[in-house]
């Protein structure tokens, strides 16, 4: 997933056009529309600063799961059985902000069909603590969100920032929050929303943008990577806990592994090496059978 790494320096779309800095001075993109979402619910404080950052660059509206949802990926929950409610809601310098009791993709799919106005033409979700790298991003919510925008024909950002620690699977506890550099990875964030604004790529995509903990003149600039094969820190080991009280429950007792470091050509490596990360993902797609196919020779037999 993701293009070969191009030397670090000057940002370049999917088809290696330039995209051109965002020309902020010129205020508001007439008729933008930007849809904001996060996988940390509503009173993330990422998710209020990126919002505010995005007001230079279009109509902004807010759109986010009420509660948790870090881990959802490009979830919708069960259809058949919820029926998500939806909410007013407020942050502070944005006039249109909502709730939904489901997950981002969900929030996403919601706003495709119009229920939050008229059409939107960007999808931007973040800021998440902790970096989505790695094999996290089949499972990030954040990264999933912008998925779903790219399925229904949007261009969508996923904007996740490295926390103390490096987090677990991609995923910042609430006692690293304190630290955050939240204004930074804003920064960074409307630099590239204002880009892809001004130079779009010429077919819905998605960039999965991920930016170290540190002041912005503290970075040492930015890569565009491929995904590495790991977060840089993972769950490592887990096991069953009888739970007291409570026959035949039990409790799952988890353990993380020490950050290890990661290639420094990878999204995860990038961002732990002070880098901005670029990565923009493909779709999944099929791949060659095996030369032997046992599935093919058993599905013949079957069907002889």
């Amino acid at each position: 997933m993701g293009n070969a790494q191009r030397p670090p320096g000057r940002l370049t779309s999917p088809t290696r056009r330039p995209l051109g800095s965002p020309p902020h001075a010129a205020g508001t993109f007439a008729g933008m529309r930007i849809l904001v979402t996060n996988d940390d619910g509503i009173d993330s404080i990422g998710l209020h600063v990126l919002a505010r950052a995005m007001l230079p660059l279009g109509d902004v509206t807010v759109v986010a799961p009420d509660r948790e949802f870090s881990g959802a990926g490009a979830s919708l929950g069960a259809l058949h059985l919820i029926r998500p409610e939806v909410h007013d809601a407020r942050i502070d310098g944005i006039d249109r902000v909502w709730s939904v009791s489901g997950p981002p993709g969900l929030c996403v799919v919601y706003s495709r069909l119009g229920i939050f106005g008229d059409p939107f033409d960007l999808v931007v979700a973040g800021i998440n603590p902790g970096s989505n790298v790695g094999r996290s991003v089949y499972h990030s919510g954040t990264v999933g969100a912008a998925l779903t925008a790219r399925n229904g024909g949007l261009t969508g950002v996923a904007v996740s920032q490295a926390v103390t620690g490096w987090g677990i699977e991609g995923q910042g506890g609430e006692d690293t929050l304190g630290d955050q550099f939240w204004d930074s990875a804003a920064e960074v964030a409307a630099t590239a929303v204002g880009a892809v604004i001004a130079d779009p790529p010429p077919r819905p995509s998605v960039l999965n943008l991920n930016v170290p903990n540190l002041p912005v003149d503290q970075m040492r600039g930015w890569k565009e990577t491929p995904v590495g094969a790991h977060p840089p820190r993972t769950l490592s080991t887990a096991g069953l806990e009888p739970k007291q009280g409570h026959e035949g429950t039990y409790r799952i007792r988890m353990d993380w592994g020490e950050a290890l470091p990661l290639d420094p050509d990878t999204d995860g490596g990038a961002v732990m090496g002070g880098w901005v990360s670029l990565t923009w993902l493909g779709h999944l797609s099929g791949s060659d059978a095996p030369s032997d196919n046992p599935v093919a020779t058993a599905l013949d037999g079957l069907f002889a």
